[in-house]
């Protein structure tokens, strides 16, 4: 399919504004930047409704983080949904993803608490995923006193995907079974494979060859390690009972192939995954369903299966 036009004029309007390119600047200009382009680019009118927004702090892997948590409208208890925000491990925070959380929140009907975990350069890896891992714990421990039910989920998108998929391996083995996993474009194999998709999309659909270099040496360039699965998921010893997965794939999206991968290694080793794939989409479209009638209907449909699969766990 061909890329989706509104998405085509973000891209040109991205590219004749002539922005430093995020590989070019400083981390803190990395950030700065995502911020206005989420964040700081809604309307009032685009702010997704939800019943309430509550800013917390939740034990992180050396200390508390900051956490926001989402609440649906109506009685509970809903299920509860553990997110970790993409940004490569160096940009993004509670801010630069509200508006996905909120979506989620509302489209899925479950409490959602927005974990802000600690960003490298200054705390590379395993910080991070230190972070996510004791703040999922948390949450599955205190799930009732936040308003959600026993049924507790991860999800996030591209380096929070990442997040996800280690989250679940980690609580299983710690014997926390989670309900479900929402992984949105999510990076799982780092260094271990050549994908079609990284080629063909390295260049030209905002998530680029050169930034995902720059993230990753950010990150854990000074790791040896590289198939450690902390770092590369979808090379862990055994993928085997892990909460199923709703997986949703860009098509112009580097990691695209990544994503597919993994769906397909979790039903190899017996487990379920749903791959959506995400025709005429970018890296990072799951925030510009306000630019994108296209890409606003793969959001809604995607949101849809995870509250479904949520349900069906409920049960």
């Amino acid at each position: 399919m061909a890329l989706d036009p509104h998405l085509a004029g973000v891209l040109q309007q991205l590219a004749a504004a002539n922005r430093k390119a995020t590989a070019e600047g400083t981390p803190e200009e990395g950030r700065a930047g995502y911020l206005a382009l989420t964040r700081g680019s809604l309307t009032p009118e685009q702010i997704v409704p939800v019943a309430s927004v509550q800013d917390i702090t939740v034990p992180g892997g050396a200390g508390p983080v900051a956490a926001r948590i989402y609440r649906p409208e109506g009685a509970g208890p809903f299920p509860t949904v553990a997110y970790f925000h993409g940004g490569g491990y160096v940009i993004g925070n509670l801010d630069t993803h509200e508006n996905m959380c909120r979506e989620i929140c509302r489209g899925a009907r479950a409490v959602v608490v927005s974990v802000d975990y600690r960003l490298a350069p200054e705390h590379p890896f395993p910080a991070g995923i230190e972070d996510a891992v004791a703040a999922a714990q948390w949450v599955v421990a205190h799930a009732h006193e936040l308003g959600g039910s026993a049924t507790v989920a991860v999800a996030g998108d591209s380096a929070g995907g990442n997040f996800c998929a280690v989250v679940t391996q980690q609580l299983r083995d710690a014997g926390m079974a989670l309900a479900a996993q929402f992984l949105i474009y999510p990076a799982v194999d780092h260094a271990a494979a050549e994908y079609a998709s990284a080629e063909q999309n390295a260049k030209g659909y905002f998530l680029e060859a050169e930034t995902m270099a720059w993230f990753y040496n950010h990150y854990a360039g000074g790791y040896a390690d590289t198939l450690d699965p902390r770092l590369a998921p979808l090379q862990a010893p055994s993928l085997a009972n892990l909460p199923p997965a709703v997986i949703v794939n860009a098509e112009f999206d580097p990691l695209r192939d990544q994503g597919a991968a993994y769906a397909q290694a979790l039903r190899a080793a017996g487990g379920q995954a749903e791959l959506i794939e995400g025709a005429g989409m970018i890296h990072g479209f799951f925030d510009m369903g306000r630019w994108s009638p296209g890409a606003q209907a793969i959001i809604t449909h995607s949101i849809e299966r995870f509250a479904a699969l949520l349900e069906t766990r409920a049960r």
